[in-house]
């Protein structure tokens, strides 16, 4: 079991929970950026030389870090493309110089595992340092790699992150693949839309994680990783899932989708909506967009909500009138291929 202590965000929202639609940011041209914060914990030096994955990744970790009253052994980052903007802009150099002189920085940062050994270097932290890079499943592989190191080391403490920039090169060829809509479509109205594709979104989310109950923001208690295109065996592996780790007498009492406003993997949503017929159904894409990623983002909600036993009315999809959300289960699915369930409770 997992205990989360601290999260932090960076996302496309000012308040990544917010109580209404009119407070949500709207989307422009099919897409939703950050809201970038100031940064003040990155020396101006460094930060002006970082490329954007890299910069929203140590500026939500390091305030964490910082804060730290004990050794942090380790930093696990999960992340699809991250640094993949500043690869092709080395590239582009070495056409356009041919192959001359280059600037070393966006070669240096153009690597997935950027984020993760920015971090280690900010905060002189000699541990365990990883990225995995699983396209849709790249948090929760980093998730699990957490969850394995913790079960043989339960004095150890964590970083534990998920990282997404939008690059206009994979923005680029995932359009053209139709993963996001050809219409302008309205993030605020994104579960009306019956078209296929969805709206690209990126993020930061970093939590500082160990084996210690005490004082913990909310506990992850079990971990489910899919490959498939066959709702079936999602609907098989949900139910040997809630066998496995929800007790009898005990329930769901939060599903938060991952869906995206994408008819062609409504079929999945629906069959475990169908499964969990007894609990509140929420959906979070409309704050943050789609990206492979977004399950980082997921979490982070989940614990706020655990936190705040506040669900607001823009995030319900169906409302079953649960007075205490002790329970959240995270559905997220990435290309109608990879999918996800992650069970967050209230330790």
């Amino acid at each position: 079991m997992i205990y989360i202590h601290q999260i932090a965000s960076v996302s496309p929202q000012k308040e990544l929970v917010v109580a209404s639609l009119d407070e949500v940011n709207e989307s422009a041209h099919n897409v939703l950026k950050v809201v970038e914060p100031k940064y003040e914990g990155i020396p101006l030096s460094i930060l002006r030389r970082m490329g954007k994955a890299v910069r929203m990744g140590v500026g939500t970790a390091l305030p964490l870090i910082n804060q730290l009253e004990f050794p942090l052994n380790g930093i696990v980052i999960g992340t699809a493309n991250g640094g993949m903007e500043d690869c092709i802009k080395f590239l582009n150099q070495v056409i356009e110089f041919e192959e001359g002189t280059l600037t070393p920085t966006n070669f240096v940062q153009s690597t997935p595992n950027a984020i993760a050994s920015q971090l280690s270097l900010l905060s002189a932290n000699k541990g365990y340092n990883i990225t995995h890079v699983n396209r849709g499943l790249a948090f929760e592989n980093a998730l699990l790699d957490v969850w394995m190191l913790l079960k043989e080391n339960s004095t150890h403490t964590y970083l534990l992150g998920g990282v997404e920039e939008i690059s206009s090169y994979n923005y680029n060829i995932d359009y053209l693949a139709d993963w996001f809509k050809k219409e302008e479509t309205s993030n605020k109205k994104m579960y009306d839309s019956q078209t296929e594709g969805t709206l690209s979104g990126e993020g930061s989310a970093m939590f500082i994680v160990n084996a210690v109950p005490t004082n913990a923001l909310a506990q992850i208690d079990a971990l489910q990783l899919m490959h498939t295109e066959d709702v079936t065996e999602i609907e098989k592996q949900l139910n040997y899932f809630l066998k496995q780790h929800v007790a009898d007498g005990e329930s769901i009492d939060l599903l938060l989708s991952g869906e995206n406003g994408d008819i062609r993997p409504r079929h999945f949503f629906e069959a475990v909506e169908c499964i969990l017929s007894g609990a509140t159904v929420a959906r979070f894409k409309h704050l943050t967009g789609d990206f492979a990623t977004a399950s980082a983002l997921a979490l982070t909600i989940a614990c706020q909500l655990i936190q705040s036993n506040v669900l607001p009315d823009h995030m319900i999809k169906m409302d079953r009138k649960k007075k205490n959300l002790k329970k959240v289960l995270i559905y997220n699915q990435h290309k109608g291929v990879q999918h996800s369930f992650i069970l967050v409770s209230k330790p």
